[in-house]
């Protein structure tokens, strides 16, 4: 019986001295696979007109770690991706080029666009139509409805094309451009004072505030939200709408209207001496580049490199 236990003892000893001197090998190979796409023509005009001139990535394919994982979301369409690549390069882009000088976009607009296909729908009924994260990217929802806006227009502006289009998605860009600039160059602190005590956070969607806005010194009922959200609703509301419509709006808050106003001449001061930008000269090139759009001057759909 001693001789097998010392026998055993032997083979096991053995077994992992052999064990032992196994030597691993690294695999030249990595566990980690990166997925390569093939550039199409859509991809080579992207690279064209935003990636070298602007050094901005713009992304169509869906890519997860640049959703949203709170939200479900889908790809965008490939074809209103180029659409809405176009409306991008014209009525935002190229028009800071007109406006500002291409330096001041090279440097201050955002160096990522990422479009999904649905709006982000939020529990108490309202949708996420964009953010801007960092002052670095500015995500866009619901391209997959850009045909039928342009078309009809879409929700509560069905049958108005030119202001549907506006309103969910051209001035959610110049919206979220206004958050980087801001991050750039913060606004005066006397801006938040003149409506201070009407912010009411997420409550803007809830009865009253979403129908007496106008009533409480806000021009929409989202820039009751906070004064960062204010100021950026001041500015793209105004840069994407006539005088005519901006009247009304002053009109229809009354009394109210003159606090309005008077949050626009801080934001008219804070783009001339942060960005030498004259804000009516900005809209006066936003309102005629839209109407090029829609005169169709602009071909939305040619992804020919020239």
């Amino acid at each position: 019986m001693k001789r097998i236990l010392y026998f055993c003892f032997i083979v096991a000893a053995l077994t992992l001295g052999a064990t032992a001197c196994v030597k691993d090998e690294m695999s030249e190979n990595s566990v980690i696979v990166v997925s390569q796409t093939k550039q199409n023509d859509f991809d080579r005009w992207l690279e064209a007109n935003f990636l070298l001139p602007y050094n901005i990535d713009f992304k169509y394919r869906f890519e997860m770690n640049e959703s949203d994982m709170n939200y479900f979301t889908i790809p965008a369409d490939y074809e209103n991706s180029i659409v809405m690549a176009h409306l991008v390069k014209y009525l935002c882009v190229e028009t800071y080029d007109e406006v500002a000088g291409i330096t001041f976009t090279r440097n201050f607009f955002p160096k990522m666009f990422f479009l999904t296909g649905e709006w982000e729908y939020r529990n108490n009924g309202t949708i996420i139509l964009g953010t801007a994260e960092g002052g670095k990217k500015i995500f866009l929802a619901g391209v997959n409805l850009l045909n039928e806006t342009m078309e009809k227009g879409y929700g509560d502006f069905y049958g108005d094309p030119i202001e549907s289009l506006n309103h969910y998605f051209i001035k959610t860009i110049h919206h979220e451009f206004t958050h980087i600039m801001n991050q750039t160059v913060d606004y005066p602190i006397d801006f938040a004072m003149i409506t201070g005590t009407g912010y009411v956070a997420d409550s803007w969607s809830d009865a009253p505030y979403n129908k007496e806005y106008l009533q409480n010194g806000f021009i929409t009922d989202y820039a009751q939200h906070s004064d960062s959200e204010d100021f950026a609703e001041m500015l793209s509301e105004y840069i994407t709408h006539d005088q005519k419509w901006w009247d009304t709006q002053i009109g229809k808050a009354g009394e109210k209207g003159s606090l309005i106003n008077a949050k626009l001449d801080i934001v008219r001061s804070y783009m001339r001496d942060s960005f030498n930008i004259d804000i009516d000269v900005l809209r006066a090139t936003v309102l005629r580049r839209q109407q090029d759009v829609f005169n169709g001057y602009v071909d939305l759909h040619n992804i020919d490199i020239k």
